[in-house]
């Protein structure tokens, strides 16, 4: 019996994680650390209270942080509001990958936050590099199951 792999992701919505862990503007620096270990993630959208998409705080803003004396000597009283970039940049689901893909090659970024069409101050969901490259490998057909077998057709186990 032939086991056929999913089809190939075309779209943002197709590869994207939904319900996305979202951050407090408010919220500690060393909260948004904390979440980022937890969720394994390297980024993480920031909202206001209301739930508004405001920004994007990452591990490099962390390490920034890290690195710059003044901003470590201040961790304690530092909010994610001040070290997050904002505007986050945003696409829709329904965008095709290569345009998402263009849009993080061009502003050096490694997610773009996923908003509602209705209300692009929404987000619903994250798309990552690592999603990106994912994809990649299947468009490809390079990805090679561990036994070895052709990517696109695959025995079930016990035939």
């Amino acid at each position: 019996m032939n086991v056929a792999l999913p089809p190939v992701p075309r779209l943002v919505g197709d590869l994207m994680a939904i319900e996305p862990v979202v951050v407090r503007s408010d919220a500690p620096l060393s909260q948004a650390a904390h979440m980022m270990e937890v969720h394994r993630v390297h980024g993480l959208p920031v909202v206001d209270a209301a739930g508004t998409l405001v920004g994007v705080i990452s591990q490099t803003d962390l390490l920034r942080a890290r690195a710059t004396e003044y901003l470590w000597s201040n961790w304690s009283g530092l909010r994610v509001k001040h070290l997050m970039t904002s505007p986050a940049l945003t696409v829709h689901r329904d965008a095709p990958l290569a345009l998402a893909a263009r849009k993080m090659e061009r502003h050096h970024v490694h997610r773009l936050v996923v908003v509602a069409d209705a209300d692009a101050s929404l987000p619903i969901g994250v798309l990552s590099t690592t999603d990106l490259v994912r994809a990649m490998s299947i468009v490809t057909g390079d990805a090679m199951p561990i036994d070895g077998a052709s990517p696109h057709e695959v025995d079930a186990p016990g035939t």
